[in-house]
């Protein structure tokens, strides 16, 4: 339970750095917090200043993008910077993706700590003086940053809050996975960690997201088929006077127009 935990909160932390490098790549380093959200005017009539602008000046020197939000100073790497950043950030990605699983790889913890270092290794070439003590990139690599009251912070489970689940069964630490899933070793299950407390997750949709996509094309162009066909073998014509085989006939004999009923 503990390794996999670990392995999860990791790599909660691996992506965490991601979210706030693409945000680093884009608007240069954080402001410090009193002068977050606050305009230009507010920040020249408080007269606030940023003692880490000069310092944290990113090689290669920086293009000012302006963050909406407020919080970052808004001077960026530049385009070729953003790219060191931006690439490594796809790689370390790729070593944790969901889909090594799908490759059979088993990710482990010097998986992990080398997306780590690819990560602090990109942020190092960028910003070579280091970034500032309360920007959140920086605080990740420390593991100083407080998500707590934050949605990032709600994925963050810690050890003796977590719960195994499986087949909407609790794993119990005291057993032995043996005795939920038996004793084939190529069996494959999904575990889902849950907090304590908030009973069985949601099971697995029987086929991904992108296989239901598949579905749906697939009955689309069948439907479109179908009904071309219909239009294809539509026999309403056969009602039409020329297509009557019997025309020719009646005309001979004087019998065109005649029409039987009563009057």
């Amino acid at each position: 339970v503990l390794l996999v935990l670990f392995h999860q909160n990791k790599g909660l932390s691996d992506t965490r750095v991601c979210l706030v490098m693409a945000e680093l790549a884009e608007h240069g380093v954080f402001l410090p917090y009193n002068m977050q959200g606050l305009t230009d005017e507010q920040i020249e009539e408080l007269k606030l200043k940023d003692e880490w602008a000069e310092k944290c000046v990113p090689s290669g020197g920086s293009v000012f993008k302006k963050d909406e939000i407020g919080r970052r100073n808004g001077h960026a790497p530049n385009e070729k910077m953003q790219q060191v950043i931006k690439k490594t950030i796809e790689e370390a990605k790729a070593l944790i993706s969901k889909k090594q699983v799908q490759a059979n790889v088993c990710i482990n913890m010097e998986m992990v700590k080398d997306a780590l270092d690819q990560l602090r290794g990109a942020v190092m070439i960028v910003y070579p003086m280091g970034l500032p003590p309360h920007d959140p990139v920086r605080m990740e690599f420390e593991d100083k940053e407080d998500l707590s009251g934050t949605h990032a912070g709600l994925e963050v489970i810690e050890e003796s809050e977590a719960q195994l689940w499986w087949a909407g069964k609790e794993l119990k630490e005291t057993k032995l996975l043996s005795d939920y899933v038996g004793r084939n070793e190529k069996t494959t299950i999904i575990v889902k960690i849950q907090k304590k407390g908030q009973g069985a997750p949601g099971r697995e949709p029987l086929i991904s997201h992108e296989e239901q996509k598949q579905m749906m094309l697939y009955y689309y162009r069948k439907q479109e088929e179908l009904k071309k066909l219909e239009e294809d073998d539509d026999d309403s014509f056969l009602n039409a006077e020329w297509a009557d085989n019997h025309a020719l006939k009646r005309q001979f004999h004087g019998v065109k127009d005649i029409k039987w009923g009563p009057r």
